[in-house]
């Protein structure tokens, strides 16, 4: 029977493609298996490599403060990437490497079974969405093959951007009233 578990043991394993020579920890993902809600970013960062857990730098720190504003906690979401293992010098990873990885991510989706899905950045919406920018699609819901997505803007794009922080506040108040938040 598949589990979150097992998939993680498989990531932490995985072979698959040439990211698992440079990395020093996969990033399988956490969270809750029964989450509402499944974040899901472009691939593991210096930090995350470091760790083994998404969205712990600088960048997390700015997703937890997000999470905080809509008064859900991190541990109420599933959190992980497209790619499970940081690209050399932080490059997009290449398609190769996104379909080594997509099955994973198809089994995590299938266990969490969460009511919306939010890809964070242009890969993640290209990858799970297709088609249009994070620029043209964030904070509207897209509806696709009876999956509900949200795209939202990575929250490492407001580190290099500071008018992107107030619409990813926004965004995830948006992100909230789906969810049913009390914020």
């Amino acid at each position: 029977m598949d589990s979150l578990q097992r998939v993680s043991q498989e990531v932490i394993g995985c072979r698959l493609c040439p990211l698992s020579t440079s990395r020093r920890k996969a990033v399988p993902g956490e969270g809750s298996p029964h989450a509402k809600a499944m974040i899901i970013g472009e691939a593991p960062g210096y930090n995350e490599d470091l760790q083994g857990r998404p969205f712990v730098g600088s960048a997390g720190q700015l997703l937890d403060e997000l999470l905080e504003s809509i008064v859900i906690e991190r541990g109420g979401f599933f959190i992980t990437n497209i790619v499970k293992c940081r690209p050399p010098n932080n490059r997009p990873p290449r398609a190769s490497e996104r379909k080594a990885c997509m099955p994973y991510l198809v089994r995590q989706m299938d266990l969490v079974r969460p009511i919306i899905i939010c890809p964070m950045g242009n890969t993640a919406l290209n990858v799970l969405v297709g088609g249009s920018s994070i620029g043209e699609a964030h904070g509207k819901v897209i509806e696709k093959e009876g999956v509900a997505y949200l795209p939202l803007y990575h929250p490492a794009a407001a580190l290099y951007d500071a008018s992107l922080k107030s619409v990813l506040f926004t965004d995830f108040k948006a992100l909230g009233v789906l969810l049913g938040s009390k914020a």
